[in-house]
C-alpha cells in the first residue's frame, strides 16, 4: 500500500485524517485476511442473462474461459450497489457495443476476494441506512441528509459527526480519502489486465481500484448532478453528466470543511460528455416520442411505470401511487407498469397492502415475458396493472430500460433515472443529493420539478394521465436535447477510452 499522505490533485487532508484513512484500510485488511501478494487470474464469459440483449460478455476469477482480449474488448466496471451504477453499466455496454466492441461486464462484488467481502460488508450498511431515512423523519433530515450533501446539521450533531466520521460527509476531501485508501486492496485484481485496457468505471471504488492497479486508460462514468470529492480520482478521466457537475467538480466546490478554495481538478482529468444513456434508447428518441404522442391523441390510457430503486426504499409512496391510480385505471385513463426489480420480499409485501384487489395485478416473473409483453404493445394497446419482478439485478435493472421505450411517463426518485430520455414524474429523493437530478431534469424539460410529497406526486400523475401540454413538453424537449447531444455520454465514455471519436449516421453510430 501507498504509505505517502494522501492528496488528490495538490489539496491534501490533516495528519489526523491522514491516519486514519490509514486505519480504516487496515480495518478491511484485518477483517478480512488481505494478501497484498495475492494475484488474480481472471478469465471472459458469455453472460447468461443480458449477453443477447447488451452482447456483454462477464470477468470471472477463473481460468474456464477466453482470455481478455485487448484491442477488441471494454472492460464496463461496476458494483451492484442500488441499481444506478449498473444502469449506468449497461449504458457504457450498449455503446461500446453500438460502436463494434465487445462490452466485458466486471462486477467487483462478484469477483470473490477482498473486492467481495469489502464492498459486501459496506453495501449491506448502506442499503440498512438508506431504507431508514424513509422509514424515520428525524434521521433523514438531521443525518442522511447531511451526509449525502455537505449541508449542516444540528450544531452539536454536525460537530461531533465530522469530528468523529471519517466519511461525514461525502462532499469533503477526507471522505475520498477513506474510500481511496479502501480501494487500494482492490488493486491486485486490476494488475490481472493489461496496464492499458480500456475500463469505464460506473462507481468511484471501481474506478480507484483500477488506478491503485496501475491501469492508466481509465474513464470514469460519473454519477449524480451534485459534486462529492469522493467521486473523483486521480489518475483517472471523469466523464461528467452536466455544465453544472463540470463545473463543480472542476473546481471542487465546497469540498473542503472549512470552505477554503482548493486547486481545481485539471482540465485533461474532466470532460462533459452528456447524459450516459444506451444506445438503444438514444437511437429510437424521435420514434418513442411520436408514439407517445400518438396514442396520447387516440385517447388510449396513459402508461405509467414506476420504478423501485435498488436498496427498496420507499414502500409506502409505491402503495399511495398504486392505490391513487386503481381508479384512473378502472375508468381507461392510466395503464401503470410497476417495476420492484429484484425485490422479491416487497412483492410479498405488496400483495399484502393490496388484499384481495392483488387478484388484479397481472405478474410477470421473467424477463422473457417482460420482453414479449413490452414488444407487443410497442404499436398495440395495453391497459390494466402490471408488476415485474425478477430474480437477477440484471433483468431487474434492464427491465426499466427495456419498458421505457413503451411508457409515457416514468415515476422515478430523481437518481440515475433523472438522466434517462423519458418524460418523467420525480418523487421525493433519497439523500439530498439526488435533489439535483431532478434540477438537471426540469432545466432540460424532460421532467417535473421533484415532488417531495405524496400529494405533490399524486397531483402530476393525474396532470400527465388527463392533460396534454406536459407530456407534449416533455417529448419535445427531448428531440431538441437528443440533437444537442445531450444523451450522448456513453458514447463518449467509449471514444474516451478507446482513443476512437464516432458521428451519428442514417446507418447509426460511426466510429473513426
Amino acid at each position: 500500500m501507498d504509505s505517502r499522505k494522501f492528496s488528490l490533485y495538490g489539496n491534501t487532508i490533516t495528519e489526523d485524517q491522514d491516519r486514519r484513512a490509514l486505519g480504516w484500510q487496515q480495518m478491511f485488511i484485518d477483517k478480512f485476511d488481505y494478501d497484498p501478494d495475492e494475484r488474480y487470474e481472471l478469465s471472459v464469459h458469455d453472460n447468461a442473462e443480458l449477453g443477447e440483449a447488451l452482447g456483454i460478455r462477464e470477468i470471472r476469477r477463473d481460468t474456464k474461459g477466453d482470455p481478455v482480449d485487448r484491442e477488441t474488448g471494454v472492460v464496463i466496471s461496476t458494483i451492484r450497489m442500488g441499481f444506478g451504477h449498473y444502469r449506468i453499466a449497461m449504458a457504457g455496454a450498449s455503446a461500446a457495443r453500438a460502436m463494434g466492441y465487445t462490452p466485458y461486464w466486471l462486477d467487483l462484488l462478484a469477483i470473490p476476494g477482498i473486492t467481495q467481502d469489502a464492498i459486501d460488508w459496506w453495501n449491506t450498511n448502506y442499503s440498512k441506512y438508506s431504507r431508514l431515512s424513509q422509514r424515520s423523519g428525524l434521521f433523514n433530515k438531521y443525518v442522511w441528509e447531511s451526509v449525502t450533501s455537505g449541508d449542516r446539521t444540528l450544531p452539536g450533531l454536525n460537530w461531533l459527526l465530522n469530528r468523529y466520521a471519517l466519511g461525514w460527509p461525502w462532499r469533503f476531501l477526507k471522505a475520498n480519502a477513506r474510500d481511496y485508501r479502501k480501494s487500494e486492496l482492490f488493486g491486485n485484481l486490476h494488475k490481472a489486465f493489461p496496464q492499458d485496457m480500456p475500463i469505464l468505471p460506473a462507481h468511484m471504488w471501481n474506478c480507484m481500484g483500477a488506478v491503485a492497479g496501475g491501469m492508466t486508460n481509465v474513464v470514469d462514468m460519473m454519477f449524480d448532478n451534485w459534486p462529492m470529492a469522493f467521486q473523483l480520482t486521480e489518475g483517472a478521466t471523469h466523464a461528467v453528466q452536466s455544465p453544472s457537475g463540470y463545473y463543480g467538480f472542476r473546481i471542487m466546490n465546497q469540498f473542503d470543511e472549512q470552505d477554503r478554495l482548493l486547486e481545481p481538478t485539471p482540465a485533461d482529468a474532466i470532460e462533459y460528455v452528456g447524459h450516459h444513456v444506451d444506445h438503444e434508447l438514444v437511437e429510437n428518441i424521435e420514434v418513442d416520442c411520436a408514439a407517445r404522442l400518438a396514442r396520447m391523441n387516440a385517447g388510449e390510457p396513459r402508461r405509467f411505470l414506476l420504478t423501485m430503486g435498488g436498496a427498496g426504499a420507499q414502500r409506502e409512496l409505491f402503495k399511495a401511487i398504486i392505490d391513487h391510480g386503481r381508479p384512473l385505471i378502472e375508468r381507461g385513463e392510466m395503464t401503470l407498469f410497476v417495476n420492484l426489480g429484484d425485490h422479491e420480499s416487497n412483492w410479498d409485501w405488496l400483495k399484502g397492502e393490496l388484499g384481495s384487489a392483488a387478484r388484479d395485478v397481472t405478474l410477470h416473473r421473467t424477463w422473457e415475458e417482460t420482453r414479449t409483453f413490452a414488444d407487443g404493445i410497442r404499436e398495440g394497446e395495453a391497459g390494466g396493472l402490471h408488476v415485474f419482478i425478477f430474480d437477477n439485478t440484471f433483468h431487474g435493472v434492464y427491465a426499466t430500460n427495456y419498458l421505457m421505450r413503451v411508457t409515457d411517463v416514468m415515476i422515478t426518485k430523481p437518481s440515475e433515472l433523472a438522466f434517462y430520455p423519458v418524460p418523467k414524474i420525480f418523487n421525493e429523493r433519497v439523500g439530498a443529493h439526488e435533489a439535483w437530478g431532478a434540477i438537471r431534469s426540469a432545466e432540460l424539460g424532460d421532467g417535473t420539478i421533484e415532488t417531495r410529497t405524496i400529494p405533490r406526486t399524486l397531483q402530476a400523475i393525474d396532470l400527465l394521465a388527463n392533460e396534454s401540454d406536459l407530456l407534449e413538453l416533455f417529448c419535445d424537449s427531448i428531440v431538441r436535447n437528443k440533437r444537442a447531444g445531450v444523451y450522448d455520454g456513453a458514447y463518449k465514455c467509449v471514444a474516451l477510452a478507446t482513443g476512437t471519436s464516432f458521428e451519428r449516421t442514417g446507418e447509426g453510430i460511426k466510429v473513426a
